[in-house]
């Protein structure tokens, strides 16, 4: 059966990226549909002749209905489709103040200043993060980086049920992922940045994943965070969660946590979708 998700958050956080990535996987994808119809569309797009790899419906704050309605709307898809769900977008209000004014765009939420905006439309939405199945923030990633990420999530189940699972290295030099489930710290590990012939490359080098593998603290970590792991992925999944976010930081994102989430990766019993947030910084 078909996917049903309903695709909403702060404007501007990247919901027409969203859109076109979802209907590059094959899914259909609605726009700004009126909230009373999204139920029946939502039928006959599951149960139609054509064979989607998933039905979204992406709804913003202008001209819908209450954050409420969406959540009773939300409530009867999963009545009707066990696998209906939210993704919710979100980005701090500095990011989503530069957008808006790089842009010109006017906030559909109205207020005396963008900023009162922002945080109006933020209050209102909160009840629907809360309730989110997915909360991405975009406020740290480009454009390709969201279309990957939306990939990686969306794609075919990674073997664990309907629990799917994705490791997120990343820089605390960047700030920590506001939208991870599990934060591990690996920056005691000897940084490859200060050896001259490593620095250029990343953790997805040989020699880079080889220095930071072969050190004995980063073997007892691994044993340690997979041990772990490998008991509490089957209990998450039990109590059905659907995504587990797993983030691995170093000091730049560059070099020992890329090396050690892909590791991760290579030790863990099933297929998590691996994504390096600060690799190119």
């Amino acid at each position: 059966m078909s996917e049903v998700l309903l695709v909403t958050g702060m404007s501007g956080a990247g919901r027409s990226t969203v859109s076109a990535a979802l209907e590059d996987m094959g899914w259909f994808v609605i726009d700004n549909l009126p909230l009373e119809l999204v139920v029946r569309v939502g039928e006959l797009a599951t149960t139609g002749s054509r064979d989607y790899a998933g039905v979204a419906f992406v709804v913003g704050r202008s001209g819908v209905a209450p954050p409420e309605a969406l959540l009773a709307v939300e409530k009867e898809l999963q009545e009707r489709h066990a696998n209906a769900k939210i993704l919710f977008l979100d980005a701090p209000d500095d990011v989503l103040i530069r957008r808006f004014e790089g842009n010109r765009r006017r906030h559909p939420f109205e207020a005396s200043t963008l900023a009162e905006s922002i945080a109006g439309e933020r209050a209102s939405m909160q009840s629907i993060r809360d309730a989110a199945d997915l909360v991405i923030d975009t406020g740290s990633i480009n454009t390709n980086q969201l279309r990957s990420r939306i990939v990686e999530s969306f794609a075919e189940s990674n073997g664990q049920g309907q629990l799917r699972v994705s490791i997120v290295s990343f820089g605390y030099s960047s700030g920590i992922p506001r939208d991870v489930d599990l934060v591990f710290d690996c920056r005691f590990l000897p940084n490859p940045h200060w050896i001259e012939e490593l620095r250029p490359q990343s953790g997805l080098d040989e020699a880079v994943a080889e220095y930071v593998l072969s050190q004995e603290s980063a073997q007892h970590f691994l044993h340690d965070v997979v041990d772990m792991l490998e008991w509490q992925i089957p209990e998450f999944a039990k109590e059905g969660k659907s995504y587990l976010s797993i983030a691995i930081g170093c000091t730049g994102g560059r070099h020992r946590s890329v090396a050690i989430a892909e590791e991760l990766r290579r030790r863990l019993h099933i297929d998590p979708a691996v994504i390096h947030r600060d690799i190119v910084r």
